[in-house]
């Protein structure tokens, strides 16, 4: 009886582990898009996560293609990658808002690493953007993520009403939302863009983070209940 309780107890506190590791590795298996604002022809932080090389090979370069709903984006600095744009000529001029032409648009902006990015690690990449004017808009970034070994290419759309996660490379994405009233300060301060990348990081990470305290919780209790089991052995 005690050694079938022993027993049963080590399979649970294995059960846990490998539940944690498998919900934390869910929540980064894919490249994803966090923008810092989604409504309607608002500037917008939207940062691109890469969790993983592929299948074990080291990243080199990922570049980020730009929907065609978008003229140009500017990417933020990061100190471990160089940074390159690809433009492309339009067939026909497009007139902004403000009445300037636009004759060339940002196809896709390239980031290259200094060092390979590690299978095990993780980077972000963000881009600044201004968003569309039409609400309930779904803008697909597809990236392709070069490695030392192959390469993924995250381009493939669902369906439509189908799951994200229903392809098995799915393209970052975002949905543009109703237009807001700009606040008395204005709408894109550098301390509200700021404050905003904060909060989102943090609603964005909170379902790993409980996963993590829950799978935690859960081990704690198996080991206490596995050394009560080997005391009273």
């Amino acid at each position: 009886m005690r050694i079938s309780r022993t027993l049963k107890t080590t399979a649970a506190l294995g059960s846990t582990a490998a539940l944690m590791m498998l919900g934390l590795g869910a929540a980064s298996a894919h490249v994803s898009a966090t923008p810092t604002e989604t409504a309607a022809g608002a500037y917008s932080l939207v940062t691109f996560s890469v969790g993983h090389g592929c299948d074990g090979s080291p990243t080199t370069a990922v570049t980020i293609s730009l929907p065609e709903e978008l003229n140009d984006a500017t990417p933020t600095v990061n100190p471990n990658w160089t940074i390159s744009k690809s433009v492309e000529k339009l067939d026909t001029p497009i007139t902004l808002a403000n009445g300037s032409k636009v004759s060339e648009r940002t196809a896709s902006i390239t980031y290259t690493a200094k060092t390979p990015l590690e299978d095990h690690q993780r980077d972000t990449f963000t881009l600044s953007l201004q968003l569309p004017e039409t609400a309930g808009t779904t803008l697909h970034f597809p990236t392709l993520q070069t490695c030392e070994t192959g390469q993924t290419d995250w381009k493939e759309i669902p369906a439509a009403g189908a799951d994200h996660d229903s392809v098995k490379a799915p393209a970052p994405e975002l949905t543009i939302t109703a237009a807001v009233a700009e606040d008395a300060h204005g709408a894109h301060g550098s301390a509200d863009v700021a404050a905003s990348t904060d909060t989102n990081d943090a609603g964005a990470s909170w379902p790993a983070w409980i996963g993590l305290a829950a799978g935690l919780a859960g081990l704690v209790l198996g080991g206490l209940a596995f050394w009560r089991t080997t005391r009273k052995a």
